[in-house]
């Protein structure tokens, strides 16, 4: 039996928003791929890297309109590496946190599709960093969590404990947690975190237009309603938050985003 002659899928994160943050390898296969298959947190700078006849398609997921099957972007990218040498699977952030590449590398795995992972920064360090804000510190703990807000609070059960997660942590970065915040705040309050809990909200970072908002955790769903903060929005709850200082941040870049502020990953 005949192997098809694949190409090769590179997983590629995009990095939080700013292009400048693009890795280095990202960059060039960019200028290299005669495919380009992209998410929605992707800026047109970052679009513009690609050749003339590089084919492109847009298979971004955003929350309230109609999406790409998951199915449809693994065949997608299985039927590109049938015609096409080198494919670059372009995702926000890192491919392989809270962005199914994980799902999709595996597909592709399956079917005997060669696969690549260039990691890209994730905007849950790179975005608290960029108003001073560590994730970390040795003085506020030994452990951070990473954990998708994303999950809608009508399921009837929720994958993620958030009462367990309360005193399992000394600090938590939340992805896409805006939308369902009052439901985590009030979680993570009633699973015994302090409702005085340091916490911060920041929208577009690294981009321009980004903001931040402090406030206690009992208090950071009215500030967020008040100043109407949405997606994309990180949110870092712990004492770490006491630890901000102030850094000389680069200028938020300011880029072309293809479609609405509106998107996840998931």
């Amino acid at each position: 039996m005949n192997v098809p002659d694949y190409g090769t899928v590179y997983l590629v994160g995009a990095g939080p928003g700013d292009p400048d943050l693009l890795t280095v390898k990202a960059k060039r296969l960019m200028g290299e791929c005669d495919a380009l298959v992209y998410d929605s947190l992707v800026p047109q700078e970052l679009l513009d890297l690609v050749s003339d006849y590089c084919v492109c398609h847009f298979v971004g997921k955003r929350r309230g309109h109609h999406s790409v099957p998951q199915v449809k972007t693994n065949n997608l990218l299985v039927k590109l590496a049938k015609t096409h040498s080198c494919i670059v699977r372009l995702k926000g952030g890192d491919p392989f946190l809270f962005g199914r590449g994980a799902e999709e590398a595996a597909f592709l795995q399956k079917q005997e599709v060669p696969v690549e992972v260039v990691p890209g920064v994730t905007s849950g360090v790179a975005v608290p960093a960029y108003f001073g804000i560590p994730i970390t510190h040795r003085l506020a703990g030994s452990s951070v969590t990473f954990v998708t807000g994303h999950e809608g609070i009508d399921k009837r059960r929720q994958p993620v404990n958030w009462k367990a997660l309360a005193k399992a942590s000394d600090g938590f970065v939340i992805y896409m947690g805006v939308h369902n915040l009052h439901y985590i705040a009030d979680e993570l309050i009633e699973g015994g975190l302090d409702p005085l809990t340091p916490a911060a909200v920041i929208q577009q970072g690294t981009v321009f237009g980004q903001r931040c908002i402090k406030s206690p955790l009992k208090e950071l769903v009215n500030a967020v309603d008040r100043l109407e903060f949405a997606s994309p929005s990180i949110i870092v709850i712990g004492s770490v938050i006491d630890f901000q200082v102030e850094v000389c941040s680069p200028t938020p870049a300011n880029v072309t985003m293809p479609i609405p502020f509106e998107s996840n990953n998931l």
